[in-house]
Parts: structure tokens; C-alpha cells; sequence
């Protein structure tokens, strides 16, 4: 195995739902034995999907620019229930009943959403406030409300109406810095009854694709041989990913 190759580039990861971006940065860290990698671009532990995991200084200089792609996920808001996160981490705070609906109903109904728009992070985000992410204080019982930032839908559509549990599922697109767990409560709230985002998957993001990525879950397995050999095939030279 040529360990040389792997001192600088970037591989996709396929990140599975339960582990922290984090998690995975530092299992790559153990791996490699390289203490200079970052991802370009977290998911929340619930969240499945592409990572974009930079190796080395020639790699994560340009995180930056690897992470302004428009991206694409696939999301399941659960309907008739609000949490404080917006997610599925944190704690019902509503239960309301679901109206009934058609799937051509939810399908009209997510285009209001489709198009430039402002949005504000959620109170439970990494975004900063006096250099500590909003999560911080947030789990003090601080609630700060940051400016909403200009973001765009690109793309909104409906997969899947399971009225039975009254989970609706949706494929999206869009720019850097749109959080889905604002968009999915935005939906519940549309509709009248609220929700909140319980799953998502993140497909796309540039013209990175999950489909090329290495699978999580043999970073975090116990054959670190084959963790590597898949990390050496899957591994972009940095002028690779940036033509890519």
C-alpha cells in the first residue's frame, strides 16, 4: 500500500447516521496518522451522507471553496410535532393534529418554498456568536437569534406521502449555508401543524457525489487494512478535486 499517497488530497466519506462529523475526522486522523484533516462541511450525528474530508495542507486551504457548491439532500419532516432542536435530537415541545392532504396538495405546496429567501440559523446551530457556536447557549437556556441570511432553494420536490405516520419526504437543492431543519419546520408551519426535520441524507454537494464516496462504516470498522486500501483508491489529488 502506497501510505504516501495518502499524506494529501481529499476522499469523499459516506457518513452513517450516529457518529459526529468529528467522529470521523478523527477515526481518518487515527488511520492516517495525519493530524491535519477537516471536513468541508458538517452533518448533524443524525445525518447521513457526503463529507468532504480534507487530507493535509494542500487540502485544507481550499476547504472554503470545496464547500460553496450547491447541495443536495434527501430529508423526512415529521408532521404534527415540534421539538427544540428542529430535529430529532431534541425535545417535543407541541403535538398538533395533521390536517388531511394530498400528495399533489404537499407537491403545490413545497413550491412556495422554491427561489432566494432569508433565513436565520436555529438557535441549536454551530453558527457563532462571540466565538462559541449557538449550541452552546442554547443548552444554557440562552436563546440567540442571529441575522437571517440571504440562501436559495434551487429544487423542492416530493418523494413520498406517508399519511399513516404522517411523515412527508422530499429530495432538495440548495445553496451553501441553508439549514434543512429550518426549512422542514417552515413546512410544518405552512401546512398549519408544525414538524420538524427526523431524518436527512446528503447526496451532493458541488459536483462531489455521495455514490463515490467511501463508506463509513468501514472507517469505524476493526479492518483498518481494508479501511486503507479503500481510502487509496478513493483518494483525490487536490488538483483533481478542484477540477472535478
Amino acid at each position: 500500500m502506497n501510505l504516501s499517497k495518502l499524506d494529501a488530497g481529499v476522499v469523499l466519506v459516506d457518513k452513517p447516521a450516529g457518529p459526529t462529523s468529528f467522529a470521523v475526522v478523527q477515526r481518518l486522523r487515527h488511520l492516517l496518522g495525519i493530524k491535519k484533516i477537516g471536513h468541508a462541511g458538517t452533518l448533524d450525528p443524525f445525518a447521513s451522507g457526503l463529507l468532504i474530508l480534507c487530507i493535509g495542507r494542500p487540502a485544507t486551504r481550499h476547504i472554503d471553496q470545496f464547500m460553496a457548491g450547491q447541495k443536495t439532500y434527501q430529508a423526512v419532516v415529521q408532521l404534527g410535532q415540534e421539538t427544540t432542536t428542529l430535529d430529532p435530537e431534541g425535545q417535543v415541545t407541541a403535538v398538533k393534529p395533521v390536517p388531511k392532504l394530498t400528495e399533489q396538495e404537499l407537491a403545490t405546496l413545497l413550491q412556495n418554498f422554491v427561489g432566494p429567501q432569508m433565513q436565520a440559523p436555529p438557535a441549536y446551530s454551530a453558527a457563532k456568536h462571540q466565538g462559541k457556536p449557538l449550541y452552546d447557549y442554547a443548552r444554557q437556556g440562552i436563546i440567540i437569534k442571529k441575522e437571517a441570511k440571504l440562501i436559495e432553494i434551487y429544487s423542492l420536490e416530493l418523494t413520498q406521502y406517508a399519511a399513516d405516520v404522517a411523515q412527508l419526504s422530499f429530495t432538495v437543492s440548495c445553496s451553501r449555508g441553508t439549514y434543512i431543519r429550518v426549512l422542514a419546520a417552515d413546512i410544518g408551519c405552512k401546512i398549519g401543524c408544525g414538524g420538524y426535520l427526523t431524518a436527512l441524507r446528503r447526496t451532493r454537494s458541488g459536483d462531489f457525489r455521495v455514490d463515490e464516496a467511501v463508506l463509513g462504516s468501514l472507517l469505524f470498522s476493526s479492518d483498518s487494512e481494508a479501511a486503507l486500501t479503500a481510502l487509496e483508491e478513493k483518494m483525490l489529488t487536490v488538483e483533481q478535486a478542484l477540477t472535478s
